[in-house]
């Protein structure tokens, strides 16, 4: 029997604290009500907190990176710009102020629920033996993480698939790339096909949208991909072939070798269905008569299971795979900070999509697929891409007549062709776009780190978005002329 390290029982108590306080919340607030009201009375000075937490996630790895390296430093920085802005919202709009924060509590704990429970989880999972380097294995690896991200999560693809990648290449020099694609397809865009591959379409499952509307999306899924897998299966052999001609002896053959592949510590698949298993009941309302699981519930069976996957997982099966906590506590720190401090930017965003209020004298002017596909992508790149996905979605529907009550996607789909296209680009801006930054979606940061705790030097904020720029952008501008315009 294992006992849970410091850190892990820290994350299991803040968790179930949260869950906690927030069920127990529940009865006074209503997590439909509206906040026309605060997004319209908002001044723009409050997205200033927002901004500063981006700028410190940017900047700092560049001028403090020793000092940043630490967790408790990243959390003073989430705290310095969180609390003023939570206590402002309180202070200003009482009762609606705790309202909206008691909500985004709610997303955070839905959100850390998941990340940690498949963190543990998969971290439980170890391939055995090693796979060739080769930029046709890196390929059908990124291709298989494709495949698996829309069924078991961005998240449970990426720690499920990211160690096995790194330990196949750990003979070569070059491997930012091998990672940065990583993170483009396995992170982000492959979870476009169903609820379960990523946060937004799973909140539009609770709204409303059928589970297989998703599958209609195939066509944007396998477009992006395939080119994704052509650039980078041409850019690693270019790699390789650079570093036969620099280093001494043939790295073909070096990443060639490797033993038999094995997997041990098997039995955490069935604690993964487990987690798809009650992120689906909680959507469908098993055992409810159709209605959502009560709050708390579903973050309480994600936890559960990760608890369990801890204790029956020998722990020499995560020393294998050189488990760690720091890359789920640095995501869990940094984005309580991001939660508490974009609340502002959402309601002013929301207020500005529904016509109530201006920004900076301009009107919303949105009104094509192609404007909600850029919309909801680019905000997505610096934005929760979950949140920013209901705000677009609400704004369709607003300008639809539909009202933004219950499962109110269901019948804005009702609405005819129009609707299913503006709800088909935000589903894609909102899950492609999150690749764009390390921060547009949860598990981009932790690859990151575990990409850094093997010895990687990941680019910085701004170098990220170089790769991005440059191999991303050209791509959803071929998709927006293929199906958004």
């Amino acid at each position: 029997m294992q006992t849970i390290p410091p850190a892990s029982a820290w994350l299991a108590r803040a968790a179930a604290l949260l869950v906690s306080v927030i069920a127990t919340s529940s009865h006074a607030f209503s997590f439909e009500q509206s906040h026309a009201n605060m997004g319209t009375e908002l001044q723009l000075w409050t997205l200033i907190p927002f901004a500063g937490i981006l700028l410190s996630i940017a900047v700092l790895p560049l001028v403090a990176n020793h000092w940043w390296e630490h967790n408790r430093n990243k959390g003073i920085v989430s705290a310095l710009f969180a609390i003023p802005i939570g206590a402002y919202m309180v202070l200003q709009f009482g009762e609606a102020g705790v309202h909206n924060l008691l909500e985004k509590g709610h997303e955070y704990v839905s959100f850390i629920a998941l990340l940690g429970s498949l963190f543990v989880i998969t971290g439980g999972v170890y391939v055995g033996g090693s796979l060739a380097g080769t930029p046709l294995v890196n390929t059908c690896i990124l291709a298989l993480g494709a495949g698996l991200a829309s069924f078991i999560g961005t998240t449970g693809a990426s720690v499920l698939l990211i160690r096995p990648l790194l330990r196949a290449n750990k003979s070569r020099q070059k491997t930012v790339h091998i990672v940065v694609f990583f993170i483009f397809i396995v992170s982000n865009c492959g979870g476009l096909l169903t609820p379960l591959g990523d946060p937004p379409l799973f909140l539009g499952f609770l709204k409303g949208v059928p589970f297989a509307w998703t599958f209609g999306l195939w066509k944007e899924w396998l477009i992006v991909v395939a080119i994704l897998l052509v650039v980078f299966n041409v850019w690693d052999q270019l790699v390789l072939q650079k570093e036969e001609r620099a280093r001494e002896g043939s790295q073909l053959e070096a990443v060639m070798r490797h033993d038999p592949l094995r997997i041990e510590g098997a039995h955490n698949f069935l604690y993964l269905l487990g987690v798809v298993l009650v992120i689906y009941g909680a959507g469908a309302g098993v055992g409810t008569g159709g209605k959502p699981w009560p709050m708390g519930l579903q973050e309480a069976g994600m936890i559960g299971l990760g608890l369990m996957a801890w204790f029956t997982t020998s722990g020499n099966l995560r020393e294998k795979n050189s488990f760690s906590w720091v890359p789920i506590v640095e995501v869990a720190v940094l984005f309580i900070g991001i939660f508490v401090t974009m609340a502002p930017a959402l309601l002013i965003l929301n207020a500005w999509g529904q016509g109530q209020r201006d920004i900076a004298g301009q009107a919303f002017a949105m009104s094509q697929p192609w404007h909600f596909f850029w919309g909801a992508g680019l905000l997505s790149s610096v934005l929760d891409n979950a949140p920013t996905y209901l705000t677009f979605a609400a704004t369709a529907s607003g300008m639809q007549g539909v009202a933004v009550e219950g499962m109110y996607l269901k019948e804005f789909l009702g609405k005819g062709d129009l609707a299913h296209s503006l709800l088909q680009a935000i589903s894609c801006g909102a899950v492609f776009m999150g690749a764009n930054t390390y921060i547009g979606n949860g598990p981009n940061f932790m690859v990151k780190a575990i990409a850094e705790q093997s010895g990687i030097k990941m680019p910085g904020f701004f170098g990220y978005m170089l790769y991005s720029g440059l191999i991303l952008l050209p791509i959803f501008g071929l998709l927006t002329v293929l199906f958004f315009l």
